[in-house]
């Protein structure tokens, strides 16, 4: 009930939580993994590990290191951020249960954001939804998020200027100039 009424929580470690993710004095990485059960702990269930499955032959290929995978409960979005920034990761995806509509409460979205942080925008997140079956499949959604965060490390950016391009052939293999910002 509170979780539902409340939207302002689960965007933040509590500063117990945010302490004892620092003590576990995780090694550099490229990406962190948080897997939040957001709005859909159903979802989280069905299509989480076979998401993660589908998608690590890519993170091998990619060359990108991986952190420990976090679990948390009753989180929004922006968790990720905050437990990124924590991690000193380069990037983070939240995998987390989507609002159930009337025909898909087992429904998976992904939200990508390269150098996270608390301050982070939504704007500034990459979303990959309605990842099942009966949508978009593991191995669509997998591939869509290795192309993501390929772009991402090259261009050192996510959101709104960094469009999905992933179904465009002719664009494979290639790396689209652009004007890098300043770290």
């Amino acid at each position: 009930h509170i979780y539902l009424n409340r939207p302002d929580l689960g965007r933040k470690l509590s500063d117990d939580s945010r302490e004892a993710l620092r003590a576990c004095r995780v090694a550099p990485h490229d990406l962190l993994l948080v897997i939040g059960d957001g709005l859909s702990s159903h979802a989280v269930h069905r299509q989480s590990v076979a998401l993660v499955k589908a998608l690590l032959p890519y993170l091998k290929t990619l060359g990108l290191t991986l952190a420990p995978v976090v679990l948390a409960h009753q989180s929004r979005v922006a968790l990720g951020d905050d437990i990124g920034e924590t991690l000193n990761s380069k990037a983070v995806a939240i995998l987390i249960g989507e609002r159930p509509g009337l025909s898909s409460p087992d429904s998976l979205g992904v939200y990508l954001t390269w150098k996270p942080g608390r301050a982070r925008l939504e704007s500034e997140r990459n979303c990959i939804s309605n990842i099942r079956p009966e949508g978009l499949g593991h191995e669509a959604a997998a591939f869509k998020l290795a192309w993501l965060l390929e772009q991402a490390f090259l261009r050192r950016l996510t959101g709104v200027r960094l469009k999905d391009e992933s179904d465009n052939p002719a664009l494979h293999g290639k790396v689209v100039p652009v004007t890098l910002p300043s770290d």
